[in-house]
């Protein structure tokens, strides 16, 4: 095939079965650390079997796992996972102390690379574009992802009016799905295991015609064809727990992108935000909020 290992896991996700979707979701967002993975690991990953990946890899045109993961030269060339001898040599003293933690950086910096270049991607200019204008903008997060909501959302306040964190608390979602002013947009935060209320929630945004941005993780089988846009993070860093915190930097790179779509006219707004927080709750060192 004269095809890319990219562009037929993209083709899977269009018309391939349902186990089919979860192994090129997760590929397509865990390029850079497939050369570490086995049939056994990604089987493990996606909950399917190891003759599924087999399976999987033939109906993809390749004659194996093995074969697949050769096809990775064109996709990742030939680049370095540590960039600087500092690295390199924490590396080799790690693996050579059997320490987890050197395959744990491996991954960590990996998703860095998948993080930056998503953010180069069209899809992820389209999001700012609509962050930037859209009238309204609402975020919400479940469970653990509710903090990185609200980072997101605060940072973004800072920018632009009309920037809302959802409230859980009501349970009904009305500020949103209720608000009868057309343009606005949601932004959602999830990983696994996801919140029921997540794609009820995203269900119900999609049937009002709000666009909707799902920040999620690379298992998520169920936001293509709910959300505009998945925006997917490494979450799996060889440790005990799922990490999000790859989230944050893709908060930190999208408010970036946003910025720079506003221009400096939020200049003015930045100013008189930092007033009105020098003025209520200021900052160690600042007798600017002192107030009789």
């Amino acid at each position: 095939m004269s095809h890319t290992l990219r562009q037929r896991l993209q083709a899977c996700l269009a018309a391939g079965s349902k186990a089919d979707k979860a192994l090129a979701s997760y590929m397509l967002a865990q390029m850079p650390s497939l050369p570490f993975e086995t049939a056994a690991s990604l089987a493990e990953k996606v909950s399917l079997s190891e003759p599924t990946v087999g399976r999987f890899c033939r109906t993809l045109g390749y004659k194996s796992l093995k074969d697949l993961k050769g096809s990775l030269a064109e996709e990742i060339g030939d680049r370095p996972w540590l960039i600087s001898d500092r690295l390199r040599d924490f590396q080799q003293r790690s693996l050579a102390g059997d320490d987890q933690l050197a395959r744990s950086l491996q991954l960590e910096i990996a998703g860095l690379v998948r993080l930056y270049e998503l953010a180069q991607s069209e899809e992820w200019k389209r999001v700012a574009r609509r962050l930037a204008t859209a009238s309204s903008v609402h975020v919400t997060g479940f469970q653990t992802e509710r903090g990185l909501a609200q980072y997101f959302a605060n940072q973004l306040q800072y920018l632009r009016e009309g920037v809302q964190l959802i409230d859980l608390a009501a349970g009904n979602f009305s500020e949103l799905l209720l608000s009868g002013k057309a343009g606005g947009c949601l932004v959602i935060f999830e990983a696994r295991r996801y919140s029921r209320m997540a794609k009820i929630l995203a269900q119900e945004a999609q049937a009002a015609g709000i666009p909707t941005t799902l920040v999620t993780d690379s298992f998520c089988d169920w936001g293509r064809g709910l959300v505009d846009e998945m925006l997917v993070v490494s979450t799996e860093f060889n440790q005990f727990w799922d990490s999000t915190a790859q989230m944050a930097s893709l908060s930190n790179l999208m408010i970036n992108t946003v910025f720079v779509e506003l221009g400096p006219e939020v200049e003015q707004r930045l100013n008189r935000m930092a007033e009105l927080y020098g003025r209520f709750t200021g900052h160690v060192g600042d007798s600017s909020g002192q107030r009789d």
